[in-house]
């Protein structure tokens, strides 16, 4: 870690910044968009480290369902390329076109793909909680922590761990689950979240703590 870097995470510890959450007694899964249109290269949103995100998530699904740990997928969906649901979101991001009903850059990237009975969370906005009945879904079924991977770190996963701490959930963000259009933006979220509203757990430590849980 550069001098800088470790300057500036000693002045954010000593100022009371990142502490840990913990994980609780009943983890998920959450998986963010995990689309195609982030792992395909003709798609405007493709990202060049999301393929290798991708494989990440596949590994924290087969693991919590080894573990008989719930599995929850999120997905944007439009009913056309007007995108009307989200005016104001497509909007500022056109190319959320592509998650019109239809576009084959919509559907799940593989190997990534729900197991029957998996909730697909079907959203419009940043976060998974935003317009859904994701918090309910999670409170009735008694989870308290969220394991996250997806896309984009500084976007919709960024969005969906600061609402899962504002709904009462503990967020553990797995970095190399996650995935972002440049190392800048991914980086600084992830820090931000590590420093305010989430754990960031490496992908080996999620595994088997998830494995703990069995």
């Amino acid at each position: 870690m550069p001098p800088s870097e470790m300057a500036l995470d000693a002045d954010y510890t000593s100022a009371g910044f990142a502490r840990r959450l913990g994980w609780g007694a009943r983890p998920a899964v959450l998986l963010i968009d995990a689309a195609l249109a982030y792992t395909a290269p003709e798609s405007p949103l493709h990202l060049t480290t999301g393929q290798a995100a991708a494989d990440a998530m596949a590994q924290l699904s087969e693991t919590a369902r080894a573990a008989n740990i719930p599995v929850i997928w999120t997905t944007v969906r439009f009913a056309d390329e007007s995108c009307s649901e989200a005016p104001l979101f497509a909007a500022k991001v056109p190319a959320l076109k592509v998650f019109a009903a239809g576009n084959p850059l919509g559907g799940f990237a593989p190997p990534l793909h729900p197991a029957p009975g998996e909730p697909v969370v079907v959203k419009h906005y940043a976060s998974a909680f935003a317009g859904t009945s994701l918090a309910a879904w999670l409170t009735s079924h008694s989870i308290d922590t969220l394991a996250i991977g997806g896309f984009s770190s500084s976007g919709c996963v960024r969005a969906s761990a600061l609402d899962a701490l504002q709904h009462g959930f503990r967020p553990m963000v797995v970095p190399e689950a996650c995935a972002d259009r440049a190392p800048g933006p991914h980086e600084s979220s992830l820090f931000d979240l590590n420093a305010k509203y989430a754990d960031v757990v490496t992908l080996t430590e999620t595994l088997q703590t998830l494995t703990r849980y069995a």
